[in-house]
């Protein structure tokens, strides 16, 4: 029998030696063919006597992996931020109003729900980048970068509540060039005291001129409406105007998306230190993340519209004004991911990637999700114009033409930093006091006529 062994030895190939269980050794016994897959001579008896549960230990191999699998990712997916503890806010928002409490809880619940949920966003959008190659993952970065923002406003198109949604989308950008870039400068300045902070100017040159030309399709709506005056032939020319810019911005943001991502690459490719650490990895499969985030939308939609419901109610309860709801509180939720993602870059000195989240937020607001809430409502009908009115468009020039003077000259300290952070102050004590009737909150109405759907 020892013979039999060492003459089999033979013949197993090195596959064997290194546990390959797929390959198959065949010998003979008192001249019967015996075959065996992957095993040694000394396990044959016990392989054939567990050969017929083979299936059952395979269907349990199978479903231990799947678990495996999903607590795997839901460790990843929920527990890898350090906004999971507001994870419970979500299912409580929702036996909220099931059970019918008081519409500020609901509010309040969503808000603090909605939170996790975009920085979440946000991490799903990343992983799905490391499969899809730069171009579509920088596509899809550009798309859900600000889900929680086009969501919230698109609830607010549906339900007639214009100044809401106006009032977010100007507080998302207010709340990206003047909280998230100037926190941003201010915690990277001073982590950096020793050393010079320096990025590049022309990503920064491109995204002022784009805002610009944002600002300047604000003001023209505003600026006619004070040069003609108000009336109804005043009112039905500024919404063709704005419907016309709308359109010039939108593509605009499309020439800015090629130009990004295609014939100048190489201005938005963040300069890496020669002792970065090695490149990262997906942690979780593409269907994976893809699944993850299909399911996060449909519950920012949920959480979305609960917001947007119950928004009057709380500023009712809560002695708060709808515009600094609006323009504050709902930015500061939209934006978490950004604003801790631009912090972090900051502390390690790249600033060049801090400052392509927080302008590229604001310039994707600006450029992309205003025009295509104007364009979505005149298709459903109802009148929605740039004109942001006079002090909501004025606070947006001034934060443009702040924003393009600190980042003129391609250097940066903490001072710049701290006097951003100090506009955003005073423009959140501006709306803070800043009332509105609660009848223009909902003054969408139907619009037929030139440039009408």
């Amino acid at each position: 029998m020892d013979q039999y062994y060492y003459s089999q030895a033979d013949r197993v190939s090195p596959d064997l030696e290194n546990e390959d269980v797929n390959y198959k050794v065949g010998f003979s016994i008192n001249n019967k063919e015996v075959c065996v897959n992957g095993k040694t001579p000394q396990n044959i008896s016990s392989s054939i006597l567990r050969n017929k549960s083979d299936p059952m230990l395979v269907s349990s191999s199978a479903r231990f992996q799947m678990l495996w699998h999903f607590l795997t990712n839901l460790q990843e997916v929920i527990l890898g931020t350090k906004l999971a503890v507001l994870f419970p806010a979500i299912p409580l928002a929702i036996a909220a109003d099931y059970y019918k409490f008081g519409r500020p809880w609901i509010f309040a619940l969503s808000l603090l729900g909605l939170t996790p949920l975009a920085e979440r966003v946000s991490f799903l959008t990343e992983q799905i980048a490391y499969f899809t190659g730069p171009t579509v993952g920088g596509l899809l970065n550009a798309t859900c970068g600000n889900a929680t923002e086009l969501i919230i406003a698109l609830f607010a198109l549906y339900q007639n509540k214009i100044h809401v949604l106006k009032y977010s989308l100007l507080g998302s950008i207010l709340s990206n060039l003047l909280l998230v870039l100037g926190t941003s400068l201010l915690c990277g300045g001073l982590a950096n005291l020793k050393r010079e902070q320096r990025y590049d100017r022309k990503q920064a040159d491109v995204n002022s001129l784009l805002l610009l030309l944002g600002l300047l399709c604000h003001m023209l709506p505003l600026m006619f409406r004070y040069a003609v005056g108000e009336g109804t032939d005043t009112a039905c020319s500024t919404l063709q105007l704005s419907r016309v810019s709308s359109i010039v911005m939108l593509i605009a943001y499309v020439a800015y998306i090629f130009f990004q991502l295609k014939t100048h690459r190489q201005l938005f490719d963040a300069q890496e230190e020669e002792d970065d650490d090695e490149e990262e990895k997906a942690v979780i499969g593409f269907w994976s993340a893809f699944t993850w985030l299909a399911g996060m939308t449909i519950i920012i939609a949920l959480l979305s519209e609960y917001v947007v419901g119950t928004i009057e109610a709380a500023s009712d309860s809560w002695g708060i004004s709808v515009s600094f709801i609006s323009i504050i509180l709902l930015p500061i939720v939209g934006n978490a991911a950004e604003h801790a993602g631009s912090i972090i870059f900051a502390f390690k000195n790249k600033l060049d990637i801090s400052l392509g989240v927080a302008l590229g937020s604001a310039s994707q607001i600006s450029m992309f999700v205003v025009p295509l809430c104007v364009v979505v409502a005149w298709t459903m009908h109802i009148r929605m114009d740039l004109d942001f009115s006079l002090l909501e468009t004025g606070s947006l020039a001034f934060t443009i033409i702040i924003t393009a003077f600190t980042l003129q000259d391609g250097t940066s300290h903490y001072m710049k930093g701290m006097l951003l952070f100090l506009c955003y102050i005073v423009i959140a004590a501006c709306f803070f006091v800043h009332k509105i009737p609660q009848s223009q909150i909902s003054e969408g109405k139907p619009f037929t006529g030139l440039f009408s759907a």
